[in-house]
């Protein structure tokens, strides 16, 4: 049985000696993530545990990638895509030139997709794509562009939902079971850690998109991530969250403007 003050101390330990501050996460999903991880690595105690992870730095690694979330997708929810590529593009496509940040990027498929749709609506060369997370091992894989071939016939569909009208398979080649996106696609990606818990605005953007990553925090990281991105959004700047997520109850709900159904922001002051 793994208690409450083990789940304290092990986290105590990993911000003691490599920085990496989860105190704010939600701490049932953490805790949840860890006895996964136990149960895997079928370690004999939880001092075993908390043992290899504080002397091995690349174990250190292994648990990061296993107690934060790494779930995403191509088009994830087509009809917010619709959104982006029939109203907040064109609108973002009138000035001289675009700033993206995708924070909690993970794998980064949700920044190839956005990549996808400033090349179709010819915005990608004058825009700028920054993809971050806390987890360097995700964005290795951002940064290598390769992913499951299996997964593409649902990537391609959710495309097509979102309004795409091209082959999907011309924007990737396949290879052994693998799928390489097109390196066109990747030059205007900024590939860079960022940790939402404890890092600081690094610069002014017209549209963030944070999807489906502070649900994973409590009220007040929640709170704090909220006011980094109010201070990292230029006027009139877009903010874009995950379906189950919203400004509601927050400090900066007053500064912004839902659009229709779909969980992005307007900053309107």
């Amino acid at each position: 049985m793994i208690e409450d003050e083990d789940i304290d101390l092990l986290l105590n330990d990993v911000f003691e000696i490599y920085g990496y501050d989860f105190a704010n996460y939600s701490r049932a999903s953490l805790k949840r993530r860890i006895i996964r991880l136990f149960a895997l690595d079928k370690f004999p105690s939880f001092a075993e545990l908390r043992y290899r992870v504080r002397t091995e730095e690349d174990y250190l690694k292994r648990f990061i990638e296993e107690i934060t979330v790494n779930v995403t997708e191509m088009f994830r929810d087509p009809s917010f895509y619709k959104v982006l590529r029939n109203e907040i593009l064109p609108n973002l496509g009138t000035k001289p030139f675009i700033r993206i940040w995708h924070a909690g990027c993970s794998t980064g498929e949700e920044v190839f997709s956005m990549a996808i749709l400033l090349q179709e609506a010819n915005l990608l060369k004058k825009s700028l794509l920054y993809a971050t997370d806390l987890n360097p091992s995700v964005l290795e894989k951002v940064r290598k562009g390769i992913f499951p071939l299996n997964q593409m016939k649902q990537y391609s569909e959710s495309y097509i939902a979102s309004g795409g009208t091209k082959d999907f398979s011309t924007y990737y080649t396949a290879n052994y079971g693998q799928a390489k996106l097109n390196e066109d696609l990747s030059e205007k990606i900024i590939i860079s850690t960022h940790n939402l818990v404890s890092d600081s605005s690094f610069n002014e953007f017209d549209l963030i998109l944070c999807r489906n990553v502070l649900i994973y925090f409590d009220k007040d990281l929640q709170e704090r991530a909220l006011k980094l991105f109010d201070e990292s959004l230029g006027p009139l700047g877009y903010l874009a969250l995950g379906s189950k997520e919203t400004l509601k109850f927050s400090t900066i709900q007053s500064r912004y403007k839902q659009l229709d159904k779909e969980k992005i922001w307007k900053k309107t002051m």
